[in-house]
This record gives structure tokens, sequence and C-alpha cells, in this order.
């Protein structure tokens, strides 16, 4: 039988391999919304047998008729563009660039790779990763929602003279694909951060203090007093009154001799 912590490693694992495929999915979605030219679409109906369908996207505008033959025109010039279309386009850019370093790191974090070092430096890229993957669908979610309430705000103005648009599939793909990049992302920060932020604790432990055995406290006081320092200081005061009686019979017998000396001098 596992024990829990065995068990528990399991289910982080899959749980990894899981989010891991949700966040891939939700990365090719946002993939997708860039060569997707139906991002917004108008339909105007001039007689019976014609109809034409005007679409576009971020870089690009497109009309076609009901016989299907499409025809399509990139935007002339970058500068012209207003900013939210500026704005847009980095976003989901970043999100793109951000979801494939999560990729990465995710796949050299996850446990079932075994490409990473230890638990801990797994659990903090498998960290890293998520994070990547929840700014990644932030960022895109962003640029989304922003397109799809602009076209949204435009439709319903009753103010607003030129051609209104609809929010095309586009848009719709989009947040799908940026709702799987949060949720994925989210749920792999919370796990590996709990378990890198565990294991991280556990390295560090703080090791308990006790008064050594060398100090002893001397009662009715708050101090310590080193035993070793107390017998050292006492060895010390021991040797130096040695030496002090030492040169103090070194005196005595010189003075003797000195004596001895001059009485023998007047012999």
């Amino acid at each position: 039988m596992k024990s829990p912590a065995a068990m528990n490693r399991t289910v982080v694992m899959y749980m990894e391999m899981g989010c891991f495929v949700v966040c891939v999915f939700g990365w090719i979605l946002v993939c997708s919304t860039m060569p997707t030219e139906i991002w917004t679409w108008s339909e105007v109906d001039s007689i019976v047998l014609t109809t034409s369908n005007y679409f576009s996207n971020l870089w690009k505008d497109c009309i076609s008729d009901s016989t299907g033959v499409s025809d399509c025109k990139g935007i002339p010039s970058l500068l012209a563009l207003n900013w939210d279309i500026h704005m847009c386009r980095a976003l989901i850019i970043i999100s793109i660039i951000l979801a494939f370093f999560g990729s990465v790191l995710l796949l050299v974090g996850m446990k079932c790779t075994k490409i990473g070092g230890s638990e801990i430096a797994n659990a903090r890229v498998t960290f890293a990763a998520g994070m990547n993957y929840l700014i990644s669908g932030l960022c895109s979610m962003v640029a989304f929602s922003f397109y799809g309430n602009k076209i949204r705000s435009e439709f319903q103005d009753p103010n607003f003279r030129a051609q209104k648009f609809e929010i095309g599939v586009g848009v719709f793909i989009g947040w799908a694909g940026s709702t799987l990049l949060v949720v994925g992302g989210l749920l792999i920060s919370i796990f590996s951060g709990m378990e890198g932020c565990q294991s991280s604790s556990k390295a560090k432990g703080v090791p308990d203090y006790s008064v050594p055995v060398d100090y002893r406290a001397i009662s009715g006081k708050g101090t310590y007093i080193s035993s070793i320092g107390s017998a050292g200081d006492l060895g010390g005061k021991s040797s130096q009154g040695s030496s002090e009686g030492g040169r103090a019979s070194k005196a005595s017998s010189v003075t003797r001799s000195s004596k001895t000396y001059s009485s023998n001098a007047y012999v």
C-alpha cells in the first residue's frame, strides 16, 4: 500500500499532466485566432440575388459575395491604426510567447518527465510555468474582451454612422482559449506553489535554541556565566599568584646574597 506522501505525489503528477493538456489546447486556440479572418462580420443585402459579407481581423479587411468569391486587403498603414488595434496585437503576441515558454518550463518541471533536478527545483520550475500560463491567459483575455466590447458599443450606439459589425467567430475562439489558459495556469500555480513553499520551509528549518551545557545559571539573577571561562579565570589568577610569589622569593634571595657579600667584604 502506498504511503500518503506517495499518493499525494501521484495526485500532483496527474494534475500537472491534465493542466498541461488544458493549457496546450488553450494556447493552440489563441494561436488559431491569428489567421482567422472573421473577428468581425457584417452582412449587407442590396438586392435579392446579391449579398455582400464584410469581415475583418487585426491584420486585414475582407469582402465576399453570394457567389463565394472573396477578396482581402491588408491594412495599408501601420501608423494610421488606432491605439486599440495596436494594443490588441501586442497583448495577443505576448500571450502566445508566454504560453510557449510556459510549455517548455512545464515539460522540464513536471514530475512525470524527470528532467529537472530535486523536488524543490521541479516545484519552482512548475510554478514559473503556471505563472507564465496565467499571465498569458490574462493578456489574451484582455485583448479579446476589449475588442469584443468595442464592437458591441459601436453596434449599439445610435450615433455611430459607419458600417456596423458584429462579433465574429475569432473572438469567441479567443475567449475559449484564454479561459483554458487562465484555469490551467491557476491550478498549476496553486499546487506547485504550495509544494515549493513547504519544501523550502522544511529545508530552511530553524533549529530549536537550547542553553549550552558549558553555561550555568546564577540563582536570583538573569545572567549566565561560562564554567569554562570561570575556570580559566581561576587558573589565570592562580598562575599570576604563583608568578608573583616566585618573583618575591627571587628578590629575597638576591637581597640575602648581597648582605652576605657586604659582611664578608669587611672581615
